[in-house]
């Protein structure tokens, strides 16, 4: 396993983030980015939308279910990253590209993506496709993110946790700034058809939530289905689940050794990181960087 490793990190080397428009990328995907900004969505396309280890994969895993009426077989037909392209996700070193994956798929799809709202292609919006997005709050967001960098090799070393912190709140991690991200989504909302959920509230009141998925996606779900739902989606089921916990992928790229992709979790893990000092920072620059939009998130159930 080891000397298979060894091997494997010479073919992948972490990226470097370079700007577009302002927002850091991977370097991989910058290379892609004609293909991506041109994507042609659908009108019956779903996409999902997060800012990275907001809840991506078990929002994924609802709708999935949602979609299936609860089908657990159907659910498990392929990886959830086979099931529903990450559109903007290019690996020219292993021959990969979410764009070509989504476009090689039949109607209708669901799709993958944490693009922030103003580098979304224009066809999602011309084509008045259903957005499902979820946030998270800060804390627990860069927490998560922060251990996703050790384990992602295809991204770029995150240093220790005070250095990845400040690289965080400057807006210098991939994809960019969380405050402009979430910010930018809510305020889409009032413009285009997108269900904006909190992550917070998804692991309160699981059923509550699933059920604004299943109304928004104009699905009758009967109780027993929704409650087969609410099993099957919690977070110990499926991070022992290969469909769902990204262990198919290879060690190359996920190193699940150093952090298993699902991690916790959970709500208030931040504060087994976060200083005082830097927990209050970071309260201060939500109030301040969210402040008109009213937007509120809460970091302990």
């Amino acid at each position: 396993m080891d000397s298979e490793k060894g091997g494997d990190s010479e073919s992948y080397k972490r990226s470097t983030l370079l700007d577009i428009n302002g927002v850091p990328f991977p370097s991989d995907m910058i290379n892609g980015w004609g293909a991506i900004w041109n994507f042609k969505a659908r009108p019956d396309d779903l996409l999902i939308c997060t800012y990275p280890k907001a809840g991506t994969t078990w929002i994924q895993e609802i709708v999935d279910m949602v979609q299936h009426g609860g089908d657990l077989q159907k659910c498990a037909r392929a990886p959830i990253h086979e099931r529903m392209p990450f559109i903007e996700m290019f690996l020219p070193k292993l021959n990969f590209s979410g764009v070509e994956e989504a476009n090689a798929m039949a109607s209708p799809r669901t799709l993958k993506s944490h693009l922030p709202v103003q580098l979304l292609p224009p066809s999602f919006w011309e084509q008045k496709s259903k957005i499902i997005y979820v946030a998270r709050n800060a804390k627990d967001n860069v927490v998560s993110y922060f251990h996703f960098h050790r384990m992602n090799k295809t991204m770029p070393e995150p240093g220790t946790w005070e250095e990845f912190l400040e690289t965080f709140i400057a807006g210098k991690v991939a994809l960019g700034s969380w405050f402009d991200h979430v910010r930018g989504w809510w305020e889409a909302k009032d413009r285009h058809p997108i269900l904006y959920l909190f992550y917070e509230d998804m692991k309160e009141d699981p059923g509550r939530e699933i059920r604004k998925v299943a109304e928004f996606l104009d699905i009758q779900l009967p109780e027993s289905v929704l409650n087969q739902i609410v099993l099957h989606t919690k977070f110990e089921r499926m991070k022992v689940n290969p469909m769902t916990n990204y262990t198919t992928m290879p060690s190359s790229l996920l190193d699940h050794s150093i952090s298993p992709f699902m991690r916790k979790g959970t709500v208030g893990n931040w504060k087994e990181h976060f200083t005082v000092a830097q927990s209050e920072r970071m309260d201060d620059l939500c109030v301040q960087l969210l402040k008109g939009s009213g937007l509120s998130f809460r970091t302990e159930l």
